[in-house]
C-alpha cells in the first residue's frame, strides 16, 4: 500500500448532512486529510464544521473561497443536488481534484458540463456513488467475478428506502420536489443503477419505467387529519407522524440525524418548535410534495443481461435486496450477507460481508461514506486513480441510464440511454 506524506488538504463546500459526513472522516483520520476550509451560507453549520478543526478557514459562499487561494490539494463538493455544477467547473478549471456528492447534476447536459471542466485539465475525480466502496459490495463483486455463478442472465434489485426515511427526506425535506432537487430515480437511487452496473461489470442500454406518487397526497388524508403533526387529533395512529419520527430518536440518541436536519437546536424546545414552523411538522398528505413514492425500471443490459429495479417506499428502512441469476448458480444478498447456490455442486454457501454499521446515512451507509473517502483520499495522497470507483466514465454512464429511464417514465416507451 502506498504511503503518503503528508496530509491531504481538503476544502468542503457544502457543510450540511454530507459535508459534515466526510469532514468527520477527515478529522478522524488526521494523519492523513486536514481539513483546511468550509463554505456555507449557513452560519450553523458552517461554524459546526470549522469548529471541530482547528486552523480550517469559514467561508459563506464557495466563490469566496477559491478567490481567497486557500491551499487546498482537493475540494469536496456536498452542497444540494442543483448547486454541484458551478462550483465543479470552476474548481475543476482551477486545478482542483474533487469529490462530488451524488447526482452530479439534474440534466445530462450539465453533468457533461461538468465531466468536459474534468476532463480539460486531469484533475482527480469521483463521484460518492458510496455503494461501490461498501464491504458488501466487495464481496458481491468477488463472487460475480469468480465465476461460480456462471454467466449472470438476469438481476432483482430492490431499494428499500423506509417508510419514515421516505417521510422525513421526500415528503417534507429537500428531495420532496422535483423543481427543487431532482426525480426521485436520480435524488435516491442512482446509486442503485450505478451499482447494477459495477457489480454485473455490464452497461445499462435500454429501460423501460413505471411509477408515480401513490400515497402522499391530499387525496389519501385521513379523516380529521390536521395540517401539523402537533395539532392533529389522529395523530397516535398515524404511522408518519413526525413525533414519532423525531422524538424518540432525540431523547434515546440526542440530536443526531435526522433531528439535526430538522433543527439547529439540541432539546425539546427546539425540536417542537420546529416542528411547529418548519416543513418537518406538515402533514405528510398536506405537503408540496411531487417525487414517486414508487417505481420500478426494466433494463437491458450488455450482452442481453436483464435486470429490474424497484424503488418504494412503503418498507422497513434497511439494506438493499438483490438476487443475481447465474447459468450455474444464484446469489441472494441483504446488505449484510450473501448466500450462494451452485448448481453444479447443489451445495449453498453463506458469506459474511462484515459490514458495519446501518444502510442510512446516520450509519455509514453501510461502510460506503467512510469507504469512498479512503480510496479518494488515498487516489489525491498517491496521484493513483486507480483507487477510485466512481470516476467520469462509469458515473456518467449511470447517471445517463436514470435520465432515460425518467424519459421512459413519462413517455410509456422504451428508451435507448446513450454511450457517453
Amino acid at each position: 500500500m502506498e504511503q503518503q506524506d503528508r496530509p491531504v488538504r481538503v476544502a468542503l463546500v457544502g457543510a450540511g448532512n454530507r459535508g459534515q459526513t466526510y469532514a468527520r472522516w477527515v478529522a478522524d483520520h488526521p494523519q492523513r486529510a486536514t481539513l483546511v476550509a468550509v463554505a456555507d451560507p449557513r452560519a450553523h453549520q458552517r461554524n459546526l464544521v470549522a469548529s471541530a478543526h482547528p486552523g480550517a478557514v469559514g467561508f459563506a459562499d464557495w466563490q469566496d473561497l477559491l478567490l481567497a487561494g486557500v491551499p487546498a490539494d482537493a475540494v469536496i463538493i456536498a452542497t444540494q443536488d442543483r448547486m454541484h455544477v458551478e462550483p465543479a467547473v470552476a474548481f475543476a478549471s482551477a486545478g482542483h481534484h474533487m469529490l462530488v456528492e451524488k447526482p452530479l447534476a439534474p440534466t445530462a447536459e450539465q453533468c457533461r458540463q461538468i465531466v468536459a471542466a474534468v476532463r480539460a485539465t486531469g484533475v482527480l475525480f469521483a463521484v460518492c456513488h458510496v455503494l461501490r466502496y461498501t464491504p458488501y459490495t466487495d464481496l458481491v463483486k468477488r463472487v460475480v467475478d469468480s465465476g461460480v455463478l456462471g454467466e449472470i442472465v438476469s438481476v432483482q434489485h430492490l431499494e428499500p428506502v423506509g417508510w419514515w426515511h421516505y417521510a422525513h427526506s421526500y415528503v417534507r425535506g429537500p428531495w420532496r420536489r422535483e423543481d427543487l432537487a431532482t426525480p426521485m430515480l436520480l435524488a435516491k437511487s442512482s446509486h442503485d443503477l450505478d451499482w447494477l452496473s459495477y457489480v454485473t461489470g455490464r452497461r445499462i442500454e435500454r429501460v423501460a419505467s413505471f411509477g408515480g406518487l401513490r400515497h402522499f397526497r391530499p387525496d389519501q388524508r385521513p379523516a380529521g387529519a390536521a395540517d401539523r403533526c402537533l395539532d392533529c387529533p389522529v395523530e397516535s395512529t398515524c404511522p408518519y407522524s413526525a413525533l414519532k419520527l423525531y422524538l424518540p430518536t432525540l431523547r434515546e440518541r440526542g440530536p443526531v440525524w435526522p433531528v439535526s436536519v430538522v433543527t439547529d437546536g439540541t432539546d425539546e424546545a427546539a425540536l417542537t418548535e420546529a416542528l411547529r414552523t418548519g416543513p418537518y411538522g406538515r402533514c405528510v398528505y398536506a405537503s408540496d410534495n411531487d417525487v414517486v413514492d414508487h417505481q420500478v425500471v426494466a433494463m437491458e443490459l450488455t450482452g442481453g443481461v436483464t435486470a429490474t429495479f424497484t424503488m418504494t417506499a412503503f418498507t422497513a428502512q434497511t439494506h438493499r435486496q438483490t438476487r443475481l441469476f447465474g447459468t450455474h448458480g444464484m446469489l441472494t444478498g441483504d446488505g449484510e450477507r450473501v448466500r450462494v447456490y451452485d448448481f453444479r455442486t447443489d451445495t449453498i454457501e453463506q458469506l459474511d460481508a462484515g459490514t458495519v454499521g446501518g444502510s442510512t446515512a446516520a450509519d455509514d451507509h453501510g461502510g460506503g461514506d467512510s469507504g469512498v473517502m479512503d480510496a479518494y483520499i488515498r487516489a489525491v495522497a498517491t496521484g493513483d486513480g486507480r483507487h477510485i470507483r466512481s470516476g467520469l466514465d462509469e458515473s456518467l454512464a449511470s447517471h445517463l441510464a436514470v435520465f432515460a429511464a425518467e424519459t421512459a417514465r413519462h413517455s410509456g416507451t422504451v428508451v435507448a440511454v446513450p454511450a457517453q
